[in-house]
């Protein structure tokens, strides 16, 4: 399966010198979340000005936006660096997990080696890049842009001490020197196979963003490593292209504006289960509908249809609703299982529904508008829940009526009226985007605050909140984004490099010979990214593969924001589907049950997903019937 951590800590008795960088590790890293906290903290409040200004004062303030991206991808930067001593770069370890104590220890070891050397190869085009920037004077505040450009050289030297500390920490002599003679062996077969490779053309092309990528990711080597590993050597081995390519793309993927609103979700998220909002939400609807047949069922997936989305991480939206409602499903006698699936099947659909991350990302990468995917997003997404609605239904029916009274009218009044602003948040964005009030960044920005005040405001008759956890939420709101905005970057880097070696051009021609024309590509795409989901995760997939395949769905007619819809149904339902799909262990691990348990019960929840996405894919009314 695919974790978003890299949980594996073997103890290894350390020497003296190990034991000295891993204590300069720490020092640093604790330095680097203290910077990258109060990063996010000023991202926050120099948006929420910049917002004030230009509504409230109707005086814009020219800086706010360069200032925020200057600030953006130091954060994006340090983020990352967090994300990779804390584990928590996305990368698949259903083969790591299969082996023995040692063969974890060697795989984990080989997969911080690769990390050392990309980031050794990145460093100094990097510095080079940051170099080239120096001249050029940002328009607004009129300084040098290599200082936001530093951000690069200064992240992959922080990337290496950790990587350094890293195997460090986990191996011994023996087995790194046995992990870098493997890693020497493949890199110095490549080197030598230089001419082959350059004689292949397009093919090789098979070598690099195929064989070695899949090398990396079965190995257990970070997605957004794999990628710019495979792209450092495809570019320094089979192309004339400098290696600072490489950073300059880096940079733009992770410079968008748009992408502004990443670290801004994921802390709103983190906000929304600290301030207590999500759990008067479930209380209001459990009151509702609690008593009838299948109830609690009803329950979660209303839930999720409201609150999905806005963390950024399907784990962490999970995560806010399930304990809310995991003991009353225990008491009433049912079958933790039961809810397990549909809690997975559930995260699975709910991908297109405003402000999700995926849609914000697919329409940064593509080029599509936020608004469109936004106003886009819901039908689909309403269709699923029915479609999920209809199996709970029909396996509620074989159920004995629960043992629970109707919640009297003054019980659903008084957590009705707890769960107004709750009830209110996901509305207010949808709303605001839609409506074109304000970017889903403005929106984003305004959403915290509003959860900031609300939360502060509860606390005051229920002194609910604990401020302790602050700051573990900010670096958890830090690493996160880093670790989703380095894959964007990587990724960008890498489909650039496929660009221009003429294989988009060649997979348009090739795609558009597709059988059935629209109506099959539509039917590849599903396949392909329910493949890629339960593998790559959305955002690596969609970043990787987006940028190739719109360009085609546009020269068969098929609207941009339809495919979009296709594209992350098919890719939320390999994010769920066992025994790949890291969504479904998450949730298994969230209601603390067995994946074995739960593996039979989830199969008709997804066989509706799929009915649903059919439906989608061929009633293109349903994704732009509103637009």
């Amino acid at each position: 399966m695919m974790e978003a951590a890299m949980t594996y800590r073997a103890p290894v008795n350390m020497n003296p010198f190990a034991r000295a960088l891993v204590g300069l590790n720490r020092m640093v890293m604790h330095v680097v979340g203290a910077l990258a906290a109060c990063l996010v903290l000023a991202e926050t409040i120099v948006l929420l000005t910049g917002v004030i200004y230009r509504y409230a004062l109707h005086d814009p303030l020219v800086w706010s936006d360069e200032l925020a991206s200057i600030l953006f991808i130091w954060l994006s930067m340090l983020g990352a660096v967090l994300a990779l001593d804390r584990g928590e770069h996305m990368r698949l370890t259903a083969i790591i997990n299969k082996c023995s104590e040692k063969g974890r220890i060697w795989l984990e070891t080989v997969a911080a080696l690769v990390v050392c050397i990309f980031v050794l190869m990145v460093i100094h085009p990097a510095l080079d890049h940051a170099v080239e920037q120096m001249p050029i004077t940002t328009p607004a505040l009129e300084i040098p842009d290599g200082l936001r450009a530093a951000a690069l050289p200064v992240g992959a030297i922080l990337m290496l001490l950790a990587a350094v500390s890293r195997m460090a920490a986990l191996t011994t002599m023996r087995l790194l020197l046995s992990a870098l003679a493997v890693v020497a062996v493949i890199a110095g077969a490549l080197w030598l196979a230089q001419p082959v490779l350059m004689a292949m053309g397009n093919y090789n092309l098979i070598v690099f963003f195929v064989l070695l990528i899949g090398v990396c990711v079965a190995g257990g080597i970070p997605i957004a490593f794999a990628f710019g590993t495979a792209t450092m050597a495809y570019l320094a081995l089979a192309t004339n292209a400098p290696l600072m390519i490489v950073v300059s793309r880096m940079d733009e993927g992770m410079s968008s504006l748009i992408l502004l609103s990443v670290p801004l979700f994921v802390l709103l998220g983190s906000l929304l289960e600290m301030s207590g909002l999500a759990k008067t939400l479930i209380d209001f609807m459990a009151a509702l509908l609690g008593h009838v047949r299948g109830g609690l069922q009803y329950v979660l997936l209303g839930a999720m249809f409201l609150v999905s989305g806005i963390s950024g991480s399907k784990a962490a939206d999970m995560a806010a609703i399930a304990p809310a409602l995991f003991p009353e499903i225990n008491n009433r006698g049912s079958k933790p299982e039961e809810l397990v699936a549909l809690l997975s099947s559930s995260g699975a659909m709910t991908e297109t529904i405003p402000p999700s991350l995926v849609l914000i990302t697919i329409g940064a990468v593509c080029s599509v508008s936020i608004t469109a995917l936004f106003i886009g997003g819901l039908m689909p997404a309403a269709i699923a829940t029915i479609a999920i609605a209809v199996v709970c239904w029909m396996r509620a029916r074989r159920e004995p009526m629960p043992d629970v009274p109707r919640a009297p009218m003054s019980l659903i009044m008084k957590t009705l009226i707890a769960a107004i602003p709750a009830l209110a948040l996901p509305m207010l964005i949808r709303v605001a985007v839609i409506e074109g009030v304000a970017t889903a960044t403005e929106v984003a920005t305004i959403g915290v605050a509003y959860t900031v005040v609300v939360g502060l405001i509860m606390h005051l008759f229920m002194k609910h909140l604990n401020f302790k956890r602050l700051y573990p939420m900010l670096i958890e709101a830090a690493a996160l984004s880093g670790a989703i905005l380095l894959i964007i970057g990587m990724a960008t880097a890498m489909a650039w490099a496929l660009t221009q070696s003429g294989f988009s051009s060649k997979l348009v021609a090739l795609m558009q010979g597709v059988p059935g024309g629209g109506a099959g590509f539509l039917l590849i795409t599903i396949v392909i990214f329910i493949v890629l989901g339960s593998l790559l995760e959305g955002i690596p997939a969609i970043v990787l593969f987006g940028p190739l395949l719109f360009p085609v769905a546009r020269s068969l007619g098929v609207h941009d924001v339809h495919y979009a819809m296709v594209v992350i149904l098919a890719m939320g339902i390999g994010l769920f589907a066992p025994p790949f799909g890291v969504g479904f262990y998450a949730a298994c691990a969230i209601g603390k049950v067995s994946p074995d348990g739960v593996f039979n019960r989830v199969w008709g929840y997804l066989a509706a997903l799929v009915v649903a996405l059919l439906v989608v894919a061929f009633v293109p009314w349903i994704s732009i019937g509103f637009l």
